[in-house]
């Protein structure tokens, strides 16, 4: 696989922006949500990974830690239509999908669309939502697509689901089905804000708050998402993403025997495509038109720890998943550079 060249036309037939070019964009919206958003600058990334990888993306975190602002924020800078959806445990499927309704003048059913016919859906709370409508998400974020009355629905494009969920609450919730954690390319967890951020909100949210300017549109981050499924990857970096999602499953094999009675199901084929589209996005973000094994790090806890079932003797002593990624990791090795025949580097050392 290689890189897109600069200056190569984008399927819209527009040129595609350079690598700095593109960065510069990204780097203007990210800077542009935290106008309004303090701190949270690893939420406000992985919101965009999760949009230039054309993934979804659950917050999950106690309330009051700015998780809906900053999704509503995050859409007024790309731009496109925006959809909030406040679940709760009386919805059904027909709500968010859309119905057929009877018309008696034409005596024939008419469709009305529902409120995921956007490009950017806010499911708040979605744990609140019961199985049926759970199960009706499935087929919007996995084939961005709607079926009502025998008929299919296209998603707008571009089209990303952003979830928050509460993770202390217990009474009228429905735990999220594993299918569905599943589709989720990322899971962040939304800590609350450090003291000197929590006097910054003070500062800046109790007079009148700022607002965000757009900086990006549809056809834009079209062409960014694009962009961004060319960045390329080296085969060895294509080797650890693959082994570090294999040590999930075997965990013995890679030297972390006491990782084997901790996990009981390890990551799906969805963390290893999910890893690589991840990595491009940070690799994008950062000015770079190939993918670093840092990249790879800096995602790897968010597509991967969600996607693992520990056993319940983990479970029982509450082992964390984001534990467990760290510590895989932290025990297989990434990729090293072998540099030959560079100026300045040693020479090689004498055989025999």
């Amino acid at each position: 696989m290689t890189a897109t060249p600069v200056g190569a036309p984008a399927p819209g037939g527009a040129p595609s922006p350079s690598t700095q070019q593109a960065a510069q964009w990204l780097g203007d919206a990210i800077a542009q949500v935290q106008r309004v958003i303090v701190g949270q600058e690893h939420m406000v990334e992985q919101l965009m990974v999760a949009l230039l990888a054309k993934g979804h993306c659950l917050l999950e975190g106690v309330p009051g830690t700015a998780k809906t602002l900053a999704v509503r924020t995050f859409a007024t800078v790309v731009g496109g239509q925006f959809a909030r959806i406040q679940f709760t445990p009386d919805l059904v499927p027909s709500d968010i999908v859309g119905t057929r309704i009877y018309s008696a003048s034409r005596e024939s059913f008419d469709v009305q669309l529902g409120p995921v016919f956007v490009n950017f859906l806010l499911a708040d709370e979605i744990n609140r939502a019961p199985a049926k409508v759970q199960s009706a998400m499935l087929e919007i974020m996995a084939e961005q697509q709607v079926s009502i009355g025998g008929k299919t629905y296209p998603a707008k494009k571009p089209f990303i689901v952003i979830a928050t969920q509460n993770p202390i609450e217990s009474e009228g919730v429905y735990p999220l089905p594993e299918a569905q954690r599943d589709r989720f390319l990322l899971k962040v967890d939304v800590d609350y804000p450090r003291g000197n951020e929590e006097f910054e909100i003070l500062r800046r949210m109790s007079v009148q708050a700022p607002t965000a300017t757009p900086v990006l549109d549809p056809e834009r981050v079209l062409q960014l998402q694009d962009q961004a499924s060319h960045i390329f990857v080296h085969n060895l970096l294509a080797e650890y993403i693959v082994r570090l999602v294999l040590a999930t499953r075997q965990p013995g094999d890679f030297g972390m025997p006491d990782l084997v009675p901790v996990i009981s199901i390890g990551c799906s084929s969805r963390a290893t495509l999910g890893l690589t589209a991840a990595a491009r996005a940070v690799a994008l973000i950062h000015g770079r038109d190939y993918v670093l094994p840092t990249d790879v790090q800096a995602v790897a806890k968010d597509v991967m720890a969600h996607r693992l079932m520990l056993s319940f003797d983990a479970v029982a002593d509450n082992i964390d998943p984001g534990q467990v990624v760290e510590r895989i990791l932290a025990m297989v090795p990434p990729p090293t550079p072998v540099w030959h025949n560079q100026p300045g580097a040693p020479a090689p050392a004498p055989r025999g």
